[in-house]
């Protein structure tokens, strides 16, 4: 090798762990801000700043690969060159803390400079080398013994919380954690002492709330133990103590907003976390701790090894066929795969730049537990004998734009994937009836919550809503999605004469944007009972007024609370942030 393509190769391998560390120390700057946030109230520039992290990591990309093409040249498509600056890059890297995110960098650079449809082993790293080194040393921690009572050991973790001083009452907040925690004893644990309790050090901090995470642990058991803060007019409390397994996994769920930890090693808080939630994938935490790249790379990286010990076929996924996607997945795996028609049946008005652009919007959104988190992927690589001869068929035909054949592959150019989820009108068919009574008072809520956001489904029915594990009801099709500040909601007109309530048009003028709430009730498909239990808890969802207020509200600027737990201490018509 010629001296100047050593230069040339250690110099690109100096630019790309540069950008990298810039990256990710600016990642970590936004973060921090989250505790001047929490302090000073400033809910909207809370907002700013999550977009601003989210934006950060393409921006950094795009400006790492034009310094490369003005450093390269021409070498910039050698992908003889890119090899070995991805081996020197390697053996640069091997001892940084989480350094699969300085791969999953190094892929994205390759990606875009070589257009890569599905993997280029020529240049990447490869799904080996991006496995989560989870396996490391442990988080920054306080312990704690319990030596006969449990309020010092309370007293000293609020103590050590960042803004111990703007507490409203210290006393009896330390009173309301210790009774939280003894009920917990008494009830899931038949009184049994809890023996030791850690806290991770940072702090969490999502939309108005701070959180500080932790374990207890008894003689046989353990489980989460989580602080959730508030900071009110006259000071900080404590709002929950989180020690439900359902609660912990909403709080780090993929229907939530990302949080803002500012972790030295992230892969060490993820196997700290996953030692109360076992079940929750490492995609799934990477994302929710901010590291959605991160998070993108795991979730392919767990798809495509699932595909070498699985022989099922990708087939269409349950539930009514979509008028503007075609909807698949692999029984097997837990995932759904939506790719955007060509064309949309009617009365469908929409086009295909909205739909991408309402997926992106909730991407940045704060989610409040209601919408799915879909990640979107471009140039996937699949063989064609993995699809049912069904599906393969409609992606070819009417998903032209974003399929196409390769010899014996299927080139997906486009598609979102997300968690799976039971659609509700399948579920409600397939329960007892107090599952779904439960379930239809859910859905009526998760409508109020994704209001409280400022979001309006657009299109209300069952068949839009999915069910998770846990029984939470989450919105999951985007293509109608609008704000509520952007609406007009009214009252129906009362009719002109009596031909007036038998026309199939409304008889009456009808903007794009208004809506009839009175409507909402006609639309749901819900049997007698069923809608009788969703009117008895919901029936405000079905007057103007209620939608009025709430758009006053959001017009105003106020923030609506939706928090991740069960809210112990304030009513919902009371829960309102200025």
């Amino acid at each position: 090798m010629s001296d100047n393509n050593n230069k040339l190769i250690n110099d690109a391998v100096n630019k790309i762990f540069a950008a990298f560390e810039d990256y990710n120390h600016e990642f970590r700057h936004i973060t921090r801000r989250a505790h001047r946030r929490f302090e000073e109230r400033e809910w909207k520039l809370g907002q700013r700043d999550a977009i601003e992290r989210i934006e950060l990591y393409d921006h950094r990309v795009v400006g790492c690969l034009a310094g490369l093409v003005g450093l390269m040249g021409a070498h910039i498509a050698d992908q003889k060159i890119w090899r070995q600056v991805r081996d020197q890059y390697s053996k640069r890297i091997a001892d940084c803390t989480d350094s699969e995110f300085y791969k999953t960098f190094f892929n994205s650079l390759t990606r875009k400079a070589f257009n890569t449809v599905g993997v280029n082993a020529e240049v990447e790293f490869l799904a080996p080398d991006l496995e989560p080194t989870l396996n490391g040393s442990d988080p920054p921690l306080h312990s704690y013994q319990n030596e006969g009572s449990l309020a010092p050991i309370i007293e000293s973790i609020l103590e050590q919380f960042p803004s111990a001083r703007l507490f409203k009452d210290f006393a009896r907040t330390t009173r309301f954690v210790v009774d939280e925690l003894y009920a917990y004893s008494q009830v899931y644990h038949r009184g049994k002492p809890i023996r030791s309790i850690e806290m991770l050090v940072p702090v969490f901090y999502r939309a108005t709330r701070a959180f500080l995470v932790g374990r207890i642990q008894g003689d046989d058991w353990i489980a989460p133990f989580i602080l959730a803060f508030k900071n009110g007019d006259d000071g900080i409390v404590v709002d929950a103590v989180i020690t439900s397994n359902r609660e912990v996994r909403s709080l780090f769920g993929f229907s939530r907003s990302y949080l803002h930890v500012d972790l030295p090693a992230v892969g060490a808080a993820v196997k700290f976390l996953r030692s109360f939630m076992p079940k929750k994938g490492v995609d799934e935490l990477y994302t929710s701790l901010g590291r959605a790249k991160q998070g993108k790379t795991e979730r392919y990286r767990r798809l495509y090894k699932h595909l070498t010990v699985s022989t099922d076929k990708f087939i269409h996924a349950e539930g009514q066929r979509g008028m503007v996607m075609i909807v698949f997945t692999l029984p097997s795996y837990d995932l759904v795969f939506k790719v955007i028609r060509d064309r949309f049946a009617f009365p469908k008005t929409t086009s295909r730049a909205d739909v991408m652009e309402r997926y992106q919007y909730v991407f940045k959104h704060d989610r409040v537990g209601r919408l799915v988190d879909a990640q979107e992927f471009r140039q996937l690589r699949f063989s064609r004998s993995r699809f049912s001869a069904e599906l393969l068929a409609e992606l070819r035909e009417e998903a032209g734009q974003a399929c196409r054949v390769e010899r014996d592959d299927l080139i997906i150019e486009h598609c979102y994937i997300e968690r799976r989820l039971r659609p509700l009108n399948l579920y409600l068919q397939e329960v007892n009836e107090m599952a779904a009574g439960q379930a239809v008072v859910d859905y009526g809520q998760a409508i109020k919550d994704l209001a409280r956001s400022n979001v309006f489904p657009g299109d209300l029915l069952l068949k839009n809503f999915g069910v998770t594990d846990n029984g939470r009801i989450i919105f999951y099709d985007y293509d109608e999605l609008c704000l509520v500040t952007d609406c007009s909601f009214r009252e129906l007109p009362s009719a002109r004469f009596e031909e007036d309530e038998t026309r199939g048009e409304p008889w009456f003028y009808v903007g794009q944007y208004d809506v009839f709430p009175e409507q909402f009730a006609n639309f749901l498909g819900l049997p007698e009972q069923l809608r009788d239990i969703f009117l008895k808890y919901h029936h405000d969802l079905l007057t103007a007024d209620y939608w009025r207020s709430l758009k006053s509200s959001h017009d105003a600027d106020k923030l609506l609370e939706v928090v991740p737990y069960a809210d112990r201490s304030v009513a919902p018509s009371q829960n309102l942030v200025n």
